[in-house]
């Protein structure tokens, strides 16, 4: 039986998705500097970071969210985020998006038992030879077991993209309770769920994870500031996160794990 006790808010950083987005039964977003029609949320109105939008990517919108639009939150009404490129996918058995059909646009029965959904895992293991000595060699020589696939954790690829040790300065500003759980997650997974999407159907779920995530993340850039060396330096903030969403929705909550699937709507025949 299908629900469709179901809000999806989709993010853009172009008004020229506005339309396209509509069309899909789901609420638009728009991000950063542009201007975006009156009747569309923008993270620039109310409590706002969106000038952090550079470097925090997604996360200013859940912030945006967070002060102006969660205490209004529909009680057991699934609420969910998804992206311009990066969809839900409408079953566990779709993994592409071929039609309008094919995007999520209801609550499935299987979700009943769980409280938050997240995106299928990606896998940070199986380095090409290119990608060693572009990115990790530094690591792999003083550290051969990283030649060992199944050596090959998210502590590895975070040090090696995003600066050695930034990771673990950014662990030491957690809060005790999550420290050495989320370093273990690190050393130990080879995934996570991609992103930076994630449904829920419960208020106190998303309280808590927003008065976990702001704090450290405002603990954080008074280490990291806002560096736009390279893009892993100016993304360190979503990149931090989109490996602490899979720690901390595992660790907290009952996770579903549903199907994302990768469409660049400036292609489809229904956009242009």
């Amino acid at each position: 039986m299908e629900n469709n006790n179901l809000e999806m808010f989709c993010l853009t950083l172009e008004p020229k998705h506005i339309e396209f987005i509509k069309n899909l039964n789901y609420t638009p977003v728009g991000l950063g500097e542009q201007n975006f029609p009156k009747n569309c949320i923008s993270d620039k109105s109310g409590e706002s970071i969106s000038k952090k939008n550079k470097y925090y990517g997604e996360y200013t919108f859940h912030y945006w969210f967070w002060k102006n639009s969660l205490k209004n939150l529909t009680p057991n009404r699934w609420t969910g985020f998804c992206a311009y490129r990066r969809f839900w996918t409408r079953n566990e058995n779709t993994l592409t998006i071929k039609n309008k059909n094919d995007f999520l646009n209801y609550v499935p029965d299987e979700w009943s038992n769980y409280d938050v959904i997240l995106g299928n895992n990606i896998y940070m293991d199986g380095w090409s030879p290119a990608k060693i000595i572009k990115h990790g060699l530094r690591f792999f020589i003083t550290n051969p077991k990283y030649f060992l696939k199944r050596n090959q954790n998210l502590k590895l690829h975070f040090d090696s993209f995003h600066g050695y040790g930034n990771l673990e300065k950014a662990i030491n500003l957690l809060d005790k309770e999550d420290r050495g759980d989320f370093r273990s997650f690190m050393e130990n997974q080879n995934y996570y769920n991609q992103g930076n999407m994630f449904i829920c159907n419960k208020k106190e779920i998303f309280e808590n994870y927003y008065n976990t995530i702001f704090p450290w993340l405002l603990r954080c850039e008074k280490v990291f500031g806002f560096n736009e060396k390279n893009y892993g330096s100016t993304r360190i903030y979503g990149f931090l996160l989109e490996r602490f969403i899979s720690y901390w929705f595992n660790k907290y909550t009952k996770v579903k794990i549903w199907p994302i699937a990768f469409l660049d709507i400036k292609k489809t025949k229904e956009f242009n």
